[in-house]
């Protein structure tokens, strides 16, 4: 049973506590050894029935992963939670869905067609929530995960999935680390303690590693018209993507920008070397750049190893949007893949079909409009499949999931132009949505709009 994980020393601000182990360095050695065993012996702890969870992304403990699908004959109707998958795993194999079954919590390229097969399950939530869902809803039998080397104190850091992480292992009935040598140290909430774990073991293969995907001509209007309206001194929220890389290369002549966002990325790193990020202006964690997780390249992990001017805090912390509001002129910009003409964006859903799944686009859309100065933008590319389908369009697919409600819409932003719907009516909605939507379609959306009665 590992040690529990009730907290004995508050973090101002975080509300998270945090345990302080006065362990003499051979000390913490002799117990690591202890616990040191193979991926094969680790896993034999998983039981039928079970509840085992994994990190987001990066933090995958593969050599576990591995491991637990070979026991597909011994086990039955586990259950593995993770969001984001960035392996295309053994388990999620057809042929394994009586011994496990995946529960998505945000799906991914590795895992989105089991997902709309029905070969594995969805859960809905909103990002900054999730950490909740495994202290009140979610039975966490065996969490698994992967850290960094153990400090001489007895800590390792989860690196690059803080997220819902830690209030995972500090759920779970059994802690299994995977320590590797390439996953970065994150300073922050970060760390575990060679105590709180059941079992340790090493595996040193590479950290999955996302390339930057080159930039068309509309990711660069784009990112131009949303440069444009950040003011210097403005705390900024960027996802991954063409468009977000396309918003942070034409922020190179902002100054005094600081970040505060769920996910950290290359693009930031250009940002913050080229000396646009200082966070000297921010009001909440000033000099500071505050995360939850991160997946890029090389550099960007090894920018973030050990650097003590980034901070990783639980998703609970990051993503609250009463928190997110507490930084002053908070700029988040996030993805859509269709809007319709109240401005009701549907992001993880294609129809029926789950493409993704909420993550953090509400808690940002929510919390920079609680912000002394935010502002808030949804981008989209005005059309799909070479120009034959307009992607702003007079009401969602049949099935389309709503991400982000009208309500908390505040900018739509196209290579056509920014639409500001914060603050006006359906028929000023309608219009402005219509007038950055690609010429070939305006016309059969206004005449949608009329039998709408918007306009």
């Amino acid at each position: 049973m590992s040690v529990d994980l009730s907290r004995e020393l508050a973090h101002a601000s975080t509300g998270h506590k945090l345990i302080i182990y006065p362990m003499h360095r051979k000390n913490a050695k002799d117990l690591y050894n202890h616990k040191l065993v193979t991926a094969q012996e680790a896993v034999k702890i998983i039981q039928s029935g079970d509840n085992v969870i994994l990190p987001l992304g990066c933090g995958e403990p593969t050599a576990l992963v591995a491991a637990m699908a070979e026991r597909r004959d011994e086990l039955k109707g586990v259950k593995v939670h993770q969001m984001l998958p960035l392996n295309k795993a053994a388990y999620l194999n057809p042929d394994m869905q009586e011994s496990f079954r995946h529960v998505s919590w945000f799906t991914s390229r590795a895992n989105r067609q089991c997902v709309n097969a029905g070969l594995a399950d969805f859960m809905p939530g909103y990002f900054h929530e999730y950490p909740r869902f495994f202290q009140e809803y979610i039975q966490v039998d065996v969490f698994m995960g992967t850290v960094s080397p153990m400090d001489e104190r007895g800590y390792f850091s989860f690196g690059l999935s803080v997220d819902y992480t830690t209030t995972a292992a500090a759920e779970a009935r059994t802690v299994i680390l995977e320590v590797n040598t390439n996953m970065p140290r994150t300073r922050g909430d970060s760390l575990i303690h060679i105590s709180e774990a059941d079992y340790i073991i090493e595996n040193n293969s590479p950290v999955p590693k996302i390339p930057i995907p080159p930039l068309t001509e509309a990711d660069k209007i784009i990112g131009g018209h949303i440069a444009e309206m950040i003011e210097d001194g403005s705390t900024i929220q960027l996802g991954i993507g063409g468009m977000p890389n396309a918003v942070a290369q034409a922020l190179m002549d902002k100054k005094d920008l600081g970040i505060h966002s769920e996910m950290i990325t290359d693009g930031m790193v250009d940002l913050i070397e080229n000396g646009v990020v200082t966070g000297r202006k921010k009001t909440l964690h000033p000099g500071k750049i505050i995360g939850s997780f991160a997946a890029g390249t090389k550099r960007l992990y090894e920018f973030l190893n050990d650097n003590p001017m980034v901070e990783m805090y639980p998703v609970s912390y990051v993503n609250d949007p009463y928190v997110i509001g507490q930084n002053y002129k908070m700029v988040s910009i996030n993805a859509t893949l269709e809007v319709d003409l109240l401005g009701q964006c549907a992001s993880e859903s294609i129809g029926p079909k789950q493409y993704s799944a909420t993550g953090g686009q509400t808690d940002f859309a929510r919390g920079c409009l609680r912000s002394p100065g935010g502002k808030g933008f949804i981008a989209l590319h005005s059309t799909v499949k070479n120009g034959t389908i307009s992607k702003i369009v007079p009401v969602l697919q049949q099935g389309a999931v709503v991400s982000c409600s009208k309500n908390d819409v505040d900018h739509v932003v196209t290579e056509y132009g920014v639409a500001k719907l914060r603050g006006k009516t359906a028929r000023e909605r309608a219009l402005a949505l219509i007038s950055i939507a690609h010429p070939d379609f305006r016309a059969d959306l206004r005449a949608a709009a009329r039998k709408m009665h918007l306009i």
